[in-house]
């Protein structure tokens, strides 16, 4: 039987049983696959929600705008609603979040307004704030306001939880959730204490948010807040839906750990996952000596990969962060595989004779062109014999006058791919600083040799 919309399809995801990553762990590990609502994240649930309950109050009203402050899944959600129902919709989000967010809510006919990360949630710079003010200016609008709307944990406590309890037939011991609004953890955590009180709820946090102390210590703790890079989860405030009573534990996880960990669950698991279900996923290895082996725990995979490729799937984003070691051949490996190499260059105030002698002899098809010392272009066989045959008399005449734009500069962490990417028609080669402030170049040759050394 069909459905009569796209919104009908939200909910009833799958539970899949994990074997790879988790081969370590006592229990059985399942994670609940949210990236099968239409919007791709478990974000659609709640959304649907919020909408429904606003109609019936009438606070949102026939043509209506929505105006949300988002990191992107529930603006989704919103989006898609809003397709079907006929509703406007504007999105304030941070400049923290994926291109490939931001990109996705405009693909859906939302306007989204970026804002900057690092400033306090009253400042009226913030996404939050923006989006205040922005539903005050607007007529006929408003703002669902996910983290103080109740009926964003109300969601899960009709759909997540009674499915997690269907799906493991009521085994489940431990709910491992990443907290951002907390309406998740909240909404089906209250359900499953109902059902069997002795279930753990472990809600996973982050480096630079304020939940695991406060539960902690009930000291809201500005100290504990700084920026970080892991999206979806933590928080600089206490949001209405994070029930602190229900949850159990909170556990920080690293943004490094929660990157790398985002990429080995599409590795070891073939599930194209987002970036909070890696720090849950790192959250329970940090916890496993907790698990006994009749457990049952149930992780929320709350988003798609596919909006993380710039970031957590993108290898270089990871090198310039420190993430990810040299796995991979980089411009400094490329290096270590040969003998240092004095650069030859040329002046500018040199001739093209005086050019092509030099090239001729040292059996080089291109040569860097200086200017007291600094290279400011450079010089190749096709380029001089190009001009030679235009006009031969150019061989009396100055470097400079037929030079090109200088080779591009990489530094020692770029990878060979990305070389390899920058060397083509235009460019024969490259330009890096070695570890000894050297400037040397490399080559296509160069790479060939790394690559079968």
């Amino acid at each position: 039987m069909w459905k009569n919309n796209i919104l009908e399809t939200i909910g009833n995801t799958p539970l899949v049983k994990l074997n790879n990553l988790t081969k370590n762990l006592k229990g059985t590990i399942l994670a609940k696959i949210e990236t099968t609502n239409p919007g791709n994240s478990i974000k659609d649930r709640m959304a649907l929600k919020m909408i429904e309950d606003a109609e019936k109050s009438g606070k949102l009203l026939l043509g209506g705008t929505i105006i949300e402050g988002t990191s992107g899944n529930t603006g989704m959600g919103l989006a898609i609603a809003a397709v079907i129902k006929g509703y406007k919709c504007i999105f304030t989000t941070t400049d923290k979040q994926s291109k490939e967010k931001v990109d996705a809510l405009r693909a859906f006919g939302a306007e989204v307004i970026v804002c900057p990360t690092n400033v306090e949630p009253e400042d009226p710079r913030s996404y939050y704030s923006v989006s205040s003010r922005l539903e005050s200016e607007v007529q006929n609008s408003w703002k669902p306001d996910q983290y103080n709307n109740l009926a964003n944990s109300q969601a899960h406590y009709e759909q997540t939880g009674p499915e997690i309890w269907k799906q493991t037939e009521g085994k489940i011991t431990h709910l491992v959730v990443g907290v951002g609004t907390g309406g998740t953890i909240s909404g089906a955590g209250k359900y499953l204490k109902e059902q069997n009180p002795a279930i753990k709820l472990w809600g996973i946090d982050t480096y630079g948010s304020v939940f695991k102390k406060y539960k902690e210590t009930g000291i809201f703790d500005k100290n504990e807040i700084y920026p970080y890079i892991t999206e979806g989860i933590g928080e600089d405030f206490l949001p209405d839906n994070v029930d602190f009573s229900l949850i159990d534990h909170f556990e920080k996880v690293t943004d490094k750990d929660a990157a790398l960990m985002t990429r080995e669950f599409a590795r070891k698991e073939g599930i194209f996952a987002g970036n909070s279900a890696g720090a849950a996923l790192a959250g329970l290895m940090q916890l496993k000596n907790q698990l006994k082996d009749d457990d049952v725990v149930v992780v929320i995979i709350t988003d798609h990969g596919s909006r993380y490729m710039g970031k957590m799937y993108n290898d270089d984003w990871l090198r310039e962060r420190g993430f990810l070691q040299d796995e991979k051949l980089t411009a400094k490996s490329v290096l270590a595989k040969r003998e240092y190499q004095q650069i030859v260059t040329i002046d500018c105030e040199n001739t093209v004779l005086e050019a092509m002698n030099t090239i001729r002899t040292l059996n080089i098809s291109q040569i860097p062109v200086t200017q007291q010392g600094m290279i400011i272009g450079k010089l190749t066989e096709s380029d001089i014999l190009n001009a030679v045959i235009e006009n031969p008399s150019i061989r009396s005449h100055s470097v400079k006058e037929i030079m090109t734009a200088t080779f591009p500069f990489v530094d020692l962490k770029t990878s060979l791919e990305k070389i390899s990417g920058m060397i083509n028609k235009e460019n024969s080669a490259v330009l890096v600083e070695d570890e000894q402030g050297n400037i040397e170049i490399i080559t296509q040759y160069d790479i060939i040799n790394a690559i079968s050394s």
